[in-house]
């Protein structure tokens, strides 16, 4: 007969291993969002530019852009991950381990954040806009100066929402050796049939997502407060 449950957790055991899952998690969520999120940002300011009417117009950069995030957005991470392994491989030499991991949730968050920051940017107000284009300002100055602080508060928690799937990303990445807190829910808490462990991982990453976006909350809130 099948054992549905484990003896008492051994937390001497477990507890290093845990500690160690969740420095492998906010390495992996931490060094994916400064990079993917950077990327994304570059990449949203060109998709917003390149729209019909805006800053600098192309149709056919933003239509191949556009069917680019279009077309990578919708791809589930864990398939993601299996398609981008001889990309990997080139790019960092291996497929497995955390930084074979963060090479592909770079490349989603890049993709993710470049549709947030789109959206968000597109609300601002053209006339102040076009106030800063009638005073000389560049481009740059206007993306730097006007565009970006304009839209600084829903963009703020656009990244948080983002922490939010790129944590969700690395709790896969144990299917390719990457460790995290995913991984340590799977092989200590669910294979071994010991909901302790399991719930303990959950609890940890309900958390620090809490964490993460009372303080973007509160960031957004005065932002706002300010342009009042």
């Amino acid at each position: 007969m099948i054992e549905l449950a484990s003896s008492r957790s051994d937390w001497s055991v477990l507890r290093p291993l845990l500690f160690e899952s969740i420095g492998q998690t906010l390495t992996m969520v931490l060094i994916t969002l400064v990079i993917g999120g950077f990327l994304g940002l570059i990449l949203g300011v060109v998709l917003y530019g390149t729209r019909p009417g805006n800053l600098f117009e192309n149709a056919i950069v933003y239509r191949v852009l556009d069917v680019i995030v279009n077309i990578v957005r919708p791809i589930p991470f864990i398939i993601f991950l299996a398609a981008m392994q001889p990309l990997t491989i080139v790019v960092v030499g291996t497929s497995i381990g955390t930084v074979a991991a963060i090479f592909p949730m770079v490349v989603m968050c890049t993709f993710a954040t470049s549709r947030l920051v789109e959206q968000n940017l597109v609300p601002v107000d053209p006339g102040m806009i076009e106030a800063a284009r009638s005073m000389g300002a560049s481009k740059l100055t206007i993306i730097r100066t006007v565009l970006i602080p304009e839209a600084l508060a829903p963009l703020i928690l656009a990244y948080a929402f983002l922490f939010i799937g790129v944590l969700d990303m690395s709790a896969m990445a144990g299917y390719i050796g990457g460790g995290g807190l995913g991984n340590f829910a799977i092989a200590y808490g669910y294979q071994k049939f010991d909901q302790t462990v399991t719930w303990t991982a959950v609890i940890i990453m309900i958390v620090l997502v809490q964490v993460v976006q009372g303080i973007a909350n509160a960031i957004a809130k005065k932002l706002l407060k300010r342009q009042q």
